[in-house]
């Protein structure tokens, strides 16, 4: 039987993500199909291709997991699922921007357990296993000591409905923009997460993350010594795609203002249909 252990499953969500940024890469500056999922959702032949790869490598590995991910969508049953972005950042890769990667979370009947986020580009390998912290390349991470939002440098992106439903994304931007030291939106959700995880960003948050966006990006977060939370403070669950995380000394200060916020505008959850 295979191992099933939080560790194991790192090391096969770690050596995935390499196997498909590689292949990323090396198709970043070639000619590439592009098609429309939606309005401004798009989706690249990369994408797809990375996708069979990172799929393939797991199922080698753990054939009766379950899996979810973005372009093939859910296979098997309960127990535990791998949830798969082989490209968070398509935009930018589309437009050759070399800011993306992959994300490989791994999910248990209790919650995440294993995550790995490769950037290509930068060699930079994020992984964190439930109880055994988070790493960069293998160094321990650690999520920033901010404590002040007038030092916070803040990190945010937009679902693809911000064009139909503006007022919370550029609602709660607004709200933000103006107290903290600064505020970035670089286009991959787990990346940003990540950077959280690496002390770069003090603080994100988003509306309407899918789960292959969020999964392991939350767990780097956690394993950092991070606070990921659902947008209104609630606990964190995978599949309620409105996330904040920071760093421990911004949190009460950064739940209390996204609350009332979210009070102003009549804010409700809304779980991920597949």
């Amino acid at each position: 039987m295979s191992d099933e252990s939080p560790a194991a499953l790192r090391r096969i969500a770690e050596e995935g993500a390499r196997l498909a940024g590689r292949l990323l890469a090396e198709r970043f500056h070639g000619q590439r199909t592009i098609e429309y999922k939606g309005g401004i959702d798009l989706v690249t032949d990369a994408d797809r291709a990375a996708e069979a790869a990172v799929l393939g490598f797991i199922r080698q590995h753990y054939p009766h997991h379950a899996v979810l991910a973005e372009e093939s969508g859910a296979t098997g049953g309960s127990g535990i699922r791998w949830i798969v972005d082989p490209l968070d950042g398509t935009t930018n890769y589309a437009h050759q921007v070399p800011h993306f990667c992959v994300s490989v979370g791994v999910e248990g009947p209790d919650g995440l357990l294993a995550g790995a986020i490769y950037d290509p580009m930068l060699e930079e390998l994020f992984s964190a296993a439930r109880g055994q912290g988070a790493t960069l390349n293998g160094r321990a991470l650690k999520v920033s000591g901010c404590t002040e939002f007038s030092r916070a440098l803040l990190c945010t992106g937009f679902p693809y409905d911000v064009h139909h439903k503006p007022e919370g994304p550029l609602g709660m931007l607004r709200r933000f923009i103006v107290r903290a030291q600064g505020m970035r939106r670089t286009g991959s959700a787990a990346l940003d997460l990540a950077y959280v995880a690496a002390g770069r960003f003090d603080g994100y948050f988003e509306f309407g993350l899918k789960p292959w966006d969020e999964a392991a990006g939350a767990l780097l977060v956690a394993e950092a010594g991070g606070v990921v939370v659902r947008i209104d403070g609630e606990p964190h669950r995978v599949g309620y795609g409105d996330v904040l995380a920071c760093a421990p000394g911004l949190a009460p200060q950064f739940i209390a203002e996204s609350k009332g916020f979210l009070a102003d505008i009549g804010w409700s959850p809304r779980a991920f249909q597949p």
